[in-house]
This record gives C-alpha cells, sequence and structure tokens, in this order.
C-alpha cells in the first residue's frame, strides 16, 4: 500500500530545554486506513495529530526537528491553509469549531474559502451530505441538532475540501453509544468506501478499536510504534473489556468484537454456571441526602426535564444514561444549585441549593461540568491547587494528591489551559473533591481520561461512596458505568424512564450494556474484574470441596 502519511525522524519539544515529546519518530500511515493512536493521557497523542496537518508547531509553537509529509507534502513549506485540500481536522468538540447557523452553510464554508467552483461545489455539497447521512438535516441551525449529528457536520465540513486524510481527535468522547455508533459507522463507511486515510486518537477502545487497521501506541516517553491491534494491545497496554475476557478465559486469538468473544463464550459460561455473582449491598435505607420532586426546567421553548423525581441517598453511586439532549446535564446544574427549576422542588441536605451561600454550597454539593475549565482561574497548577485547598479549607497538598492519584506527576508551573484535556478535567475533579461535598455530580468525568487516569477515578469514587459521600455522574461511559455505580437512572426526552439497580437497567437495555454481559448474556456479570473474581472462588470452592 501506499503512503499518504510520513514522518521521518521527528523531534519535537516545547522549549529548547524541555523533554522530548516526540523523539526521533519514524512512522508511516498508508492510503484508505484506519489508524489508531492510543497512549496516556498527556503522552503526546495530541501533538502527534497536530503535526500531521501542521498545527504542530505553527500554532502550538515548539521546535519540530525532521520531516513530516501529507499527500506528498512537507508540513515545513506548507501552511495548514494550503494543506487543506490534503489533510482535514476535526477536534474533540465540534461546535467550539463552527463559523455559519446551518448544515448547508457550514459544509460548503470551507469550499467557498478555498475558492472551489459553483458547480463542484453543489456536487460536493450533495455528495458530502449523502455520505455522512445529513441530507434530511441540511437545513437545520447547528445548535438544533443532536450531539452525534453535530459531530458528523464537523466531518462533513473538513471533507467537503476533498482530503486525502482525516485526522480526528477523540470523535466520540461526548456522544452517547447510539450516536457514537453512527460516527463511527460514517467514518468507517469513508475508508472502505471512498478510500480515505483516518488518524484517530481515542481512550475508549471498546468503541473503536474493532474498526483499527492499524494501531499506534505512544507511550509518554517520546517513542511511537505501530503495527495490527492484537500485535499492539498486549499487557501493559491498555485493553477493552472483550480483549482482557479473552485473555482471562485463554481464548486465541484474543476476540476484537463481542460478536467473535460470543462465538467462544459456551466453556466460560460453563465455569461461572454454578458461581454466585458478586454480593449486591442493600442502600434503600440510606438517608437520603439530595432530592428533586417534579422538577421541570426549559431552555426557552425547548423541554428539557419534565416531572422528574429523584432521591441521592449518602454512600450511593448513581449513573444518569441517556442520550445526549436527554436532560442529564440539565439535572445536575439543579441539584449543584447552578439554576432554579421551572416548577418543582430541590432539596440537598434539606435545604434548597440556589439559597446557599457559597460557603455553605460548596460543602453541600459540588459539580464538575463538561467543560472543566469553568473552575479554573489561576494561571498555574500549583496556584490551582492551593487556592483550592483554601477554599475547602482542607490541609495544603490535598487538591495536589488528587490530582496526581488521577494523572500522576503534572508540572507545577503550567498554565490550566496548556493541560491536555484529560490532565485538565482532573485537576477540577480534584478541585471539587478537596471540599468534601457531601454530593458530588460529575457530567461526563472520564471524557479526556486514559485508562490509568480512569481506573484511579473509579477508586476514588468508590473510596468516596464507602465513606459516606453520594455521587451521581452523567456519562456514556457504558463501562465506567459497569465498574462504579449502584443504581442506574434512564433518562429519555426529559423524563425517567427507567430507576433501578444498576446490573438489572443496563443489562435490559442492550445500547447500554457493557461488553462483558453483552458476551456472556448473564447480568450476574458486568465487568472482568467480577469474573476474575468469580474464577478465584470457584477455584476457591474446588479446593475447599477436595478437602
Amino acid at each position: 500500500m501506499t503512503p499518504v502519511v510520513e514522518l521521518r525522524d521527528v523531534t519535537f519539544r516545547y522549549t529548547p530545554e524541555g523533554p522530548a515529546v516526540l523523539d526521533g519518530v519514524d512512522l508511516s500511515i498508508d492510503e484508505g486506513t484506519l489508524c489508531l493512536v492510543v497512549g496516556p493521557t498527556g503522552g503526546g497523542k495530541s501533538t502527534l495529530l497536530g503535526a500531521v496537518p501542521g498545527l504542530v508547531p505553527r500554532f502550538t509553537g515548539g521546535h519540530l526537528a525532521g520531516t513530516v509529509t501529507v499527500g506528498g507534502r512537507s508540513t515545513a513549506e506548507f501552511p495548514p491553509r494550503e494543506l487543506a485540500d490534503v489533510v482535514g481536522t476535526v477536534g474533540q468538540d465540534p461546535l467550539a469549531g463552527f463559523v455559519t447557523d446551518t448544515v448547508a452553510d457550514e459544509v460548503v464554508f470551507v469550499m467557498e474559502n478555498l475558492g472551489t467552483p459553483v458547480d463542484v461545489m453543489r456536487r460536493r455539497l450533495e455528495d458530502t451530505l449523502d455520505l455522512m447521512g445529513l441530507a434530511e438535516v441540511r437545513d437545520r441551525p447547528l445548535r438544533a441538532l443532536s450531539g452525534g449529528q453535530q459531530q458528523r457536520v464537523a466531518i462533513a465540513a473538513v471533507l467537503a475540501a476533498g482530503p486525502k486524510v482525516l485526522v480526528l481527535d477523540e470523535p466520540t468522547s461526548a456522544l452517547d453509544p447510539a450516536a457514537a455508533d453512527e460516527v463511527l459507522s460514517a467514518i468507517t463507511r469513508l475508508v472502505h468506501d471512498v478510500g480515505l486515510t483516518v488518524v484517530m486518537a481515542e481512550h475508549r477502545l471498546e468503541r473503536v478499536v474493532q474498526f483499527a487497521d492499524t494501531v499506534v501506541v505512544v507511550p509518554g516517553d517520546g517513542t511511537v510504534r505501530s503495527g495490527p491491534p492484537r500485535d499492539l494491545l498486549v499487557a501493559p497496554a491498555p485493553r477493552p473489556p472483550v480483549m482482557l475476557l479473552g485473555e482471562l478465559a485463554g481464548w486465541d486469538p484474543v476476540p476484537l468484537t463481542v460478536r467473535e468473544a460470543r462465538r467462544d463464550r459456551a466453556s466460560l459460561r460453563e465455569c461461572l454456571a454454578g458461581v454466585p455473582g458478586p454480593e449486591l449491598t442493600d442502600l434503600s435505607e440510606r438517608p437520603v441526602v439530595a432530592s428533586a420532586a417534579g422538577v421541570a426546567a426549559r431552555y426557552g421553548p425547548v423541554v428539557a426535564l419534565e416531572g422528574v423525581d429523584l432521591e441521592l441517598r449518602q454512600g450511593e453511586v448513581t449513573a444518569l444514561m441517556g442520550r445526549n439532549g436527554s436532560g442529564k446535564s440539565t439535572l445536575l446544574s439543579l441539584l449543584a444549585g447552578m439554576r432554579p427549576p421551572r416548577s418543582g422542588r430541590v432539596e440537598v441536605l434539606g435545604a434548597d441549593p440556589v439559597r446557599l451561600s457559597p460557603d455553605q454550597l460548596v460543602r453541600s454539593v459540588g459539580l464538575v461540568p463538561q467543560d472543566p475549565a469553568m473552575l479554573l482561574f489561576c494561571e498555574r497548577v500549583d496556584d490551582e491547587c492551593a487556592a483550592a485547598d483554601q477554599d475547602a479549607g482542607a490541609a495544603p497538598g490535598t487538591t495536589a494528591a488528587l490530582l496526581a492519584s488521577m494523572v500522576g506527576d503534572v508540572d507545577p508551573e503550567l498554565h490550566p489551559r496548556d493541560l491536555s484535556e484529560g490532565q485538565r478535567l482532573a485537576l477540577a475533579v480534584a478541585v471539587v473533591m478537596a471540599a468534601g461535598p457531601a454530593v458530588l455530580c460529575l457530567d461526563e468525568p472520564t471524557r479526556g481520561l486514559d485508562h490509568d487516569a480512569k481506573t484511579a477515578l473509579v477508586a476514588d469514587l468508590r473510596r468516596l461512596a464507602a465513606a459516606g459521600t453520594s455521587v451521581v455522574l452523567a456519562s456514556h461511559d457504558v463501562e465506567l458505568v459497569a465498574e462504579v455505580a449502584d443504581r442506574v437512572v434512564l433518562l429519555a426526552n426529559g423524563r425517567v424512564v427507567e430507576d433501578g439497580p444498576a446490573r438489572r437497567v443496563v443489562c435490559q437495555t442492550p445500547v447500554f450494556a457493557p461488553q462483558v454481559a453483552r458476551i456472556l448474556g448473564d447480568d450476574r456479570w458486568l465487568t472482568v474484574e467480577e469474573v476474575a473474581g468469580a474464577f478465584a472462588r470457584g477455584a476457591a470452592g474446588a479446593r475447599e470441596a477436595g478437602e
């Protein structure tokens, strides 16, 4: 196959004396393939992605040595605007990149700037709308679209220029499972049917690994490794649950998809047949620390919530799930006292959160919003941590320790805006957690987090719940919910359509079921950790029977 992206002896540093983010990297990406870039938060994935269209170092600063060529053009000789017909880039937040008001206007904008002839522009517009499944919404306002539609419009706007390469930075991180499937289906169609080359970074491997032709691992030490998914995604690299389950069961080859795993599940189900599932804790008698009764909320004519009833108990982890736009974020904002409901009543520790003083509110309920930068005001990470400790009345170093537990060492002198997406989110979570609120609200808390940071967050949430904190999180991350949630509240069109134990709700809803449950078809098992525990209990039982 013909390489369309080539990096030769590429080294990049943000400062002349600083560490090499990329160190002597050689990499070739073939035409018509989907290349998945993986690695730890802050390890250099975004730098690698930015180097492909020439955004690094032209817009980021820093020092780049070596050569990067895309479609035969050197990024050193051609600025990004002169590479738009060769390579296109779509960031994590599509709304932030929109410059017009409607779908059709956004798709033709780049072509107008490139001086594309009108007849060619019209044909490309229709072709692109069809390819991305957007023809029916061509005249809709961009802000009236679902999250999945917005992401597809962002991709369509780049595709209209006719590039050979598409660079995507976590395109499904803010999407519900159904919307993510729509976007990934469109991307794979572009690769298979059109021959586009896609270079994509993504932390949620369970969503994308089955589509990848090549995996590029960026471990954070400046090096880069590439190869087929089964060759690169081996211990200690993070793997999706389907691969971890295959390794645990001893399957060869290790499956990449749920469908592959289901073909081999018979022996595993037989081993688990006589083993009892994990013991579940009854939290129904715990005291209620926050509640919503008959709550309604609107944004102009748009109904966000209607008649919502909810009780949150001490020491319980509650997951709010549902499609983009179902009302999850609005419900969290009401619980956190960010706004009053249009009707109904919200209480936290027996008080209306809107009426609490700032000191009372920070110790009663804390909210980490989808945009964590909203909570960060200082110009250095260490100043942000110190300010959070002071505001919370916590011991010095508390916030910094929470941050380190999630993402390891972070340069304390960095400005928060210079952190990676995952590091910035972890800092905001640490700032809120430092105050020890009775109710902790998290809106998409794993967006941008790598596997290790997510594992640390799960441990922190379990610890907080065990200490009595009521945790409520809005999340599209079905694997996170399977690991940490006691209860799931499913929202649709602003109403609660299901409320019950996490194990029952997610297994009854195929779209929100974790990979292990879909493979085994048994609601006793949601995670690889639970299956491993079952193996251990089964082995212990066999030893006892032998004795």
